[in-house]
């Protein structure tokens, strides 16, 4: 079994070499040993959400510090072609849900979109609450697949806002009408991909026409309609097959 992933501030792992040490202090050390119930001599993966891993060895175990010997470095490097989530709010969870499986699934990006057609309003102190449980969210899936580098999340826009992200970058727009199959596209090698996702409503046509303005392409993953917790986990899948994955 893949050795459980602890957290420490970035910068906490440079320069660490094989046989240094590091500490995990406060709530980390209260879940490795009152929670996950560390022993001496298991092994324990810990990142800086920035990139940095290495791979560890318990040597000391109390109820306030977890002291680790390093055994190895297992540094996630940032990839040339970033892949970004464009998630819109749904109801139910489902955007949760979504974000979730992206991060699994090695996202680098999402950024919640409050599309025409979302039930779920992010508005005054609930644009915070939300950006708050996607964090959290990101972090219980990226402590579950073990990364080092985590997705960043980035503050919600309105579809005015998300048309401003496209120049410059590969938007693709998911869309059950659309022609051109995802799996059949030309990826670049590097810079940034948006994947747009709608709500359970769909995306408007004035959405669609506004985001094809800005640069966006309408593209389909197959002939089932998916759900908004499915589709954006299913083409970040496709595009690692083609890519990142090989």
């Amino acid at each position: 079994m893949t050795a459980p992933l602890f957290v420490v501030d970035p910068g906490a792992l440079d320069r660490l070499g094989v046989a240094d040490v590091v500490d995990l202090t406060g709530p980390e050390a209260h879940h490795a040993a009152a929670v996950v119930r560390l022993a001496v001599g298991e092994h324990v993966l810990v990142a800086d959400r920035q990139g940095a891993r290495v791979l560890t060895e318990v040597t000391e175990v109390t109820r306030e510090l977890v002291r680790l010997r390093v055994l190895e470095r297992a540094d996630e490097p940032e990839p040339s072609l970033r892949l970004t989530l464009v998630q819109a709010l749904s109801k139910d969870g489902r955007d949760e849900d979504a974000v979730e499986a992206a991060t699994e699934l090695g996202v680098d990006r999402v950024i919640p979109w409050q599309a025409d057609r979302s039930i779920v309003r992010w508005r005054g102190p609930k644009a915070d609450k939300g950006l708050r449980k996607w964090a959290n969210v990101i972090e219980r899936a990226a402590k579950q697949s073990r990364r080092g580098r985590w997705p960043q999340l980035s503050p919600m826009v309105t579809t005015s806002g998300l048309a401003l992200e496209c120049p410059g970058r590969t938007p693709f727009v998911l869309h059950e009408d659309a022609t051109t199959p995802l799996a059949g596209i030309d990826l670049p090698t590097e810079g940034e991909v948006l994947l747009v996702v709608g709500p359970e409503g769909g995306i408007s046509p004035q959405e669609v026409d506004r985001l094809v303005a800005a640069g966006a392409t309408p593209v389909r993953l197959g002939p089932q309609v998916l759900r908004a917790s499915t589709a954006g986990p299913a083409a970040i899948a496709v595009l690692s097959a083609m890519g990142r994955w090989r």
